[in-house]
Order: C-alpha cells, then sequence, then structure tokens
C-alpha cells in the first residue's frame, strides 16, 4: 500500500507544438508500507508525466525511485494506485498553471 505525502511539480514546455494539451511532471513523495515489495529503506518517490487533454487527463508515463539513490525500480503500479495517482495529480495540477 503507498500513500502520497506531498509533491512537486511543473509544467512541461513543449516547443515543438507537436503534443496536444498540456503536460505536467509530478515528483510525489511517497509512503509504502514495510510489507509491500516496493518497500526500500531509501524511500520512495514517483515521478509521473500527467496529460491533460481535450478528452480527459491520464498518466503518459510514470517510474518509481528510489530516494536517496534516484535509481529506478522495475515496478508497475497496481490498478487502485494508479487511480488514486491520477485523482492526485488531476486535483493538483490546476496550482502550477
Amino acid at each position: 500500500m503507498m500513500n502520497i505525502k506531498g509533491h512537486e511539480a511543473e509544467k512541461l514546455k513543449d516547443p515543438t507544438g507537436i503534443i496536444e494539451g498540456d503536460r505536467f511532471e509530478f515528483f510525489l513523495d511517497l509512503e509504502i508500507d514495510e510489507e509491500d515489495e516496493l518497500y526500500t529503506e531509501q524511500g520512495v518517490y514517483l515521478k509521473v508525466i500527467f496529460a491533460v487533454e481535450e478528452n480527459g487527463q491520464r498518466i503518459a508515463q510514470y517510474q518509481f525511485f528510489e530516494e536517496n539513490t534516484n535509481k529506478a525500480l522495475d515496478f508497475e503500479m497496481e490498478e487502485e494506485e494508479e487511480q488514486a495517482v491520477l485523482a492526485y495529480c488531476g486535483e493538483h495540477y490546476k496550482t502550477v498553471l
């Protein structure tokens, strides 16, 4: 089980104008249960590219990282975690505009 403790976010610029809609980069500070396979004593954060388009919002890309080493971790989110991250980013991206 993961809990989002906070975040940093910024709007990404598309100098080419190729990408439709807006993209936001979120760094989510996570609290991971010690029993979870994703748990590490170093701590874990999640980098998310959040897309806001005419037809809705979506997670375009994500990657887990170990906090102190910035080492990429090869894990996928479970469906309920993905929905929680989508809702969180959808609620907070407007503060970055």
